[in-house]
């Protein structure tokens, strides 16, 4: 967000600026390209987790492995197989979370009128920021869904089932309608909730670590700005990773395999043992860092062009 968005930032309710349409139209356009930015960046080490996430024994050694034999098998373009979804869904994806962090703060604000201080503490971010996740399931889970399916067909020699993002939507709808195009919703909330609470409290607490005495977290430059993205990336996804597991699996298993989210929790762990749960670790770690320094600095970077010329 630019710092002239007051959320996420200073800690105060994001009132004017986000009544103002103009604004609110130019943080739209800019969550997008950082969500762009984003998945250009991170989506190959999305690829390399999903992969080793859901397939059987045997199939993959680790992440070098994956990226071993998708690079011999499909070329460098098999490292962006499932791109298409992520990249549709990522402008309002990142539109409704920031909205939706937004409104968690002035809700804190609403319910908290007798309050002395005027910015939130490290707890209140969290909880703003769990409540982001919540609108943003909605959008995230489909788009979720079929970049997984996208991203695990051909591994371990299976059929190319679908063609692209529209074939999958429309199978999807076929076989089960909007229930089956949103399976995984719990788990993606269950992921994104806990993972949202420390993404935004990190990227506060680590804005407030880098101001200088005497000055405001919206005073630092461009650099710092990424840092404390990337910070708050790392630290989603060090919390993120079993409910991850248990979403990628249970989008990407046949109907009929679990029952929900907790029967998938008990037979992963059944078959494969708890350490089944942090399968992926290592590739979601390595894209934390970059994918959200890149989010940040494509937000800030079309921010300025918007207010500049428009």
């Amino acid at each position: 967000m630019s710092s002239q968005d007051a959320a996420p930032g200073d800690g105060t309710p994001n009132a004017q600026p986000s009544s103002s349409t103009a604004s609110s139209i130019k943080s739209f356009i800019s969550g997008g390209f950082g969500g762009v930015s984003a998945v250009l960046v991170g989506h190959p080490f999305d690829l390399t987790k999903t992969r080793l996430q859901t397939a059987g024994p045997g199939v993959y050694t680790g992440a070098v492995d994956v990226v071993k034999k998708t690079l011999a098998r499909d070329g460098v373009s098999g490292m962006y197989r499932g791109i298409v979804p992520p990249l549709l869904g990522v402008t309002p994806i990142f539109a409704v979370s920031f909205w939706g962090y937004d409104l968690g703060q002035k809700l804190i604000f609403r319910f908290t009128p007798t309050r002395e201080s005027k910015k939130l503490s490290t707890s209140e971010y969290a909880v703003a920021g769990f409540i982001s996740a919540v609108p943003q399931t909605l959008v995230a889970a489909p788009v979720e869904r079929a970049k997984v399916l996208l991203q695990v067909q051909g591994q371990g020699g299976n059929e190319q089932k679908y063609k692209g993002v529209i074939d999958v939507v429309r199978v999807l709808y076929k076989e089960g309608g909007i229930r089956s195009i949103y399976r995984g919703s719990f788990a993606t909330l269950a992921r994104d909730g806990p993972g949202s609470a420390a993404y935004f409290a990190a990227y506060e607490v680590t804005k407030k670590a880098l101001t200088p005495a005497g000055s405001s977290p919206s005073d630092l430059n461009l650099g710092a700005v990424i840092f404390a993205g990337g910070m708050a990336g790392v630290a989603m996804w060090s919390i993120a990773i079993p409910p991850d597991v248990l979403k990628s699996r249970l989008q990407s298993a046949p109907n009929g395999t679990y029952s929900g989210f907790l029967d998938c929790a008990r037979k992963t762990i059944a078959a494969d043992g708890v350490t089944a749960l942090w399968k992926g670790f290592g590739p979601a770690m390595a894209r934390a860092f970059p994918a959200n320094a890149a989010t940040f600095l494509g937000v800030e970077a079309s921010r300025k062009l918007l207010d500049k010329y428009i």
